[in-house]
């Protein structure tokens, strides 16, 4: 079993409304024929070879649903098309100055527009990344069929319903099949979706089904625990208050024990 605190050094338009036709779908099993990303025609598929349970109690290794009927892993906008949208998003920070009642020309707003603008750019950096290039050449052959967990992964992302953070961590385990995924990889696809315009509840289901996408494993479990500006900063202002939201796939959805050791280690 491996644990890793933290990362290390190295609209969604066509997404699913349906939350009970996407539940169903999600504890549906990939066709048989499907492989990870990158992985050759001739990878051998993984059996228990008796038809029963394997050591530690948990089920057959199996598939979990691919993420690629949502459409949740391919970029959405080039880098010169974010570029090229610069001095319009300049021209509306200066706008929403003015309309706010300041003056834009005064020495201390004189570059604000840029400023934003660019900041936003980066806050939304996710846009111009995809699956395949994040998850690149890290994804590893090996006989590990053990849990593996990355934890506390630091999250920030902009609530897409009034444009303010939300920050917290998540913690990302998955069981291999026969395939592990480089442990800085698993943070990276958490930064690429988090650096989009989001609500938790989606970011949480989109990194668990980018990580089944990627290296097909047996199970896919993620915890998510933010807080959100919107309610701290505005409306309810309740400061202490945090959302928690969970996606299980696979062996983590259907075997309670195994979903159990994942949530133990992932609270340390």
């Amino acid at each position: 079993m491996s644990i890793v605190n933290g990362p290390t050094p190295d609209s969604d338009e066509t997404f699913l409304d349906d939350v009970a036709s996407l539940k169903s779908r999600v504890r549906a099993h990939t066709d048989p024929g499907r492989k990870p990303l990158g992985q050759d025609d001739n990878t051998e598929e993984s059996q228990d070879g008796g038809g029963g349970r394997t050591r530690r109690g948990r089920p057959p290794l199996t598939r979990v649903q691919s993420s690629r009927d949502i459409d949740i892993v391919e970029r959405t906008r080039s880098v010169d098309e974010m570029n090229r949208a610069l001095p319009d998003m300049e021209a509306a920070y200066h706008t929403i100055l003015s309309s706010v009642g300041e003056e834009p020309g005064r020495q201390g707003l004189l570059k604000t527009p840029s400023r934003a603008a660019k900041a936003l750019m980066f806050f939304t950096k996710g846009y111009q990344e995809d699956l395949q290039e994040v998850v690149s050449d890290a994804i590893f052959d090996e006989g590990c069929d053990e849990m593996v967990i990355v934890r506390d992964i630091e999250l920030f992302s902009l609530c897409e319903h009034h444009l303010v953070p939300f920050i917290g961590k998540i913690s990302v385990g998955y069981l291999p099949n026969k395939k592990v995924l480089g442990l800085s990889k698993i943070a990276r696809i958490v930064e690429m979706y988090s650096r989009r315009l989001q609500v938790q509840e989606r970011l949480t289901k989109q990194i668990a089904l980018a990580l089944s996408e990627a290296i097909q494993p047996a199970g896919v479990a993620v915890v998510c625990e933010a807080t959100h500006m919107c309610m701290v900063m505005r409306g309810v202002q309740k400061l202490n208050s945090k959302t928690v939201t969970s996606c299980m796939l696979g062996v983590f959805r259907e075997d309670p024990k195994t979903r159990e050791e994942f949530l133990t280690l992932a609270r340390g």
